[in-house]
């Protein structure tokens, strides 16, 4: 029993593409019929299995499909994707996915997320550049003798900042980018990279969990719920304030145990590979010149300039990749790198993290398998029909679980809104809840599930630091536990104040 390993991640995925796979013989096969805004000719266009038709955009034409929604929201935007038709659910002839099918999905989901992908790629093309120059070990080497006596600063400093990302403008597959730059620095503290996985990844997960003015998540659920996106936004921000200390003093008491005595690492075993995972081939300290230090501006830079595109610009990954590459070509001019070595440097920088885009692509083929097996719709139509007759307390936590469950098979926080939101949402109106209270369960089921979702990013963020699901799970469950609990309590009594 001694030898047997745990699978790597891209193993987890095939196996759960491979079950998924199995339920496409076992769920029956059905679709909603769903509306879409053409803004173009300013229609609406409602798609029942191959059977296209326009119709009048108009409130009228909402209200007869028994859409909740103003009709501005898809007008002015706010609404974007097709969105499902209550009550027009349908079961339709199997299509069960076979094994021709199976293997064709990693493809599928490669070619679908190729823009995080290529994101991750370049990113590590340049870490690879500014690793060569020696910048990292310089600017380490100075923020540990900074930070000496106060490292634990780091940590809470780290969880807020992303935590902020997360809850403002869904700051999630982004974050793949600073696992390799921010772990040496709690390496460099006497940390174990566990704690930099957890301050970046649990902050994150946190910050668009208990999202407040997220576009992607907050605002446009509470569209897709016909309800402004103030509704209940207090409550999601206390809820983040309350969940974030839980998580910041979870994360400090480990830390400090495993500072006081590394033996008490959870990947103490693997303490040696990962520092070299880490650390330059070379022992010779390297002296913070100015070169570096401009070095690692402009690499900073690149993730400011990241963030100020997609808050204000409206930059999405095409953009953010853009970003990266222009940043690496300057890093190389400044530190005089030679045409021949930049090249050489940035693709072996972008190999090292190849293992991390496949994960990405692999779990994107599990979510097209069961489209195209055509049960994903099913398990939305039997999740909802779960709730009837039920008293409002114990909606509330249902409805938290029910969307955690769905975020196995949709992943996308996005999508999950325009998919389910028309249909879950009028749900509470027959419980004699307020809709937020539907918002708020989507997004804390969700959240709390992304800690440990597999087809999430946790496999991809734990391959960087080469960390097995197993030891993340040993880590994670005791705080996944206290939250889960906490939450159900904020959701039942939220419903009677």
């Amino acid at each position: 029993m001694k030898n047997l390993k745990f699978p790597s991640a891209q193993t987890i995925l095939l196996i759960i593409a491979a079950l998924v796979t199995l339920l496409t013989w076992i769920v029956p096969a059905g679709k909603y019929a769903t509306l879409a805004y053409n803004k173009d000719t300013k229609v609406f266009t409602q798609t029942t299995n191959d059977d296209v038709k326009s119709l009048p955009a108009t409130q009228e034409t909402l209200n007869a499909l028994s859409i909740k929604l103003p009709l501005n929201k898809f007008t002015n935007g706010d609404i974007y994707k097709a969105i499902n038709i209550p009550n027009t659910y349908k079961k339709l002839e199997a299509k069960p996915q076979g094994i021709l099918e199976f293997i064709k999905s990693p493809i599928k989901g490669i070619i679908e997320a190729a823009d995080i992908i290529f994101l991750v790629l370049i990113i590590g093309g340049l870490i690879g550049i500014i690793n060569s120059t020696g910048a990292f070990d310089a600017g380490i080497g100075w923020l540990a003798s900074a930070l000496k006596g106060y490292e634990f600063i780091l940590i809470i400093l780290v969880t807020l900042l992303v935590a902020a990302g997360g809850t403002t403008f869904g700051f999630a597959e982004e974050t793949i980018a600073f696992f390799p730059i921010l772990i040496p620095v709690f390496l460099a503290a006497k940390y174990d990279a566990l704690v930099g996985v957890a301050c970046i990844f649990i902050g994150s997960s946190i910050g668009t969990m208990c999202s407040t003015i997220n576009p992607f998540s907050s605002i446009i659920a509470s569209d897709a719920a016909g309800m402004s996106w103030t509704t209940g936004v207090w409550g999601r921000f206390g809820m983040l304030m309350a969940c974030l200390t839980i998580c910041i003093i979870y994360i400090l008491r480990y830390a400090n145990r495993v500072k006081k005595d590394p033996t008490q690492s959870i990947i103490y075993d693997q303490q040696q590979q990962i520092a070299a995972l880490f650390s330059g081939n070379s022992t010779e300290i390297v002296k913070f010149t100015t070169r570096l230090r401009l070095a690692l501006f402009v690499f900073a830079m690149c993730f400011a300039i990241m963030i100020y595109g997609v808050v204000f610009l409206e930059w999405w990954f095409v953009e953010m990749t853009a970003t990266f590459l222009v940043g690496a070509i300057l890093i190389g001019f400044i530190t005089g790198i030679k045409e021949s070595n930049f090249v050489d440097t940035f693709v072996k920088g972008a190999g090292d993290l190849l293992g991390v885009a496949l994960i990405i692509g692999i779990a994107r083929g599990i979510t097209v398998i069961m489209a195209d097996g055509l049960i994903s719709d099913t398990m939305l139509h039997y999740a909802s029909g779960v709730t009837n007759g039920m008293n409002k307390g114990l909606f509330a936590s249902a409805m938290t679980g029910i969307y955690a469950v769905l975020s196995f098979f949709i992943p996308s926080s996005s999508g999950m809104a325009v998919l389910t939101m028309p249909i879950m949402s009028p749900l509470a109106d027959g419980v004699g809840v307020g809709r937020e209270i539907v918002v708020n369960a989507y997004q804390y089921g969700m959240g709390l599930f992304y800690l440990i979702n597999p087809t999430g990013l946790i496999l991809a963020s734990l391959a960087i630091v080469k960390v097995g699901f197993n030891k993340w799970l040993k880590f994670i469950m005791p705080l996944f536990l206290i939250l889960v609990v906490f939450t159900l309590l904020v959701m039942t009594l939220s419903v009677y104040l």
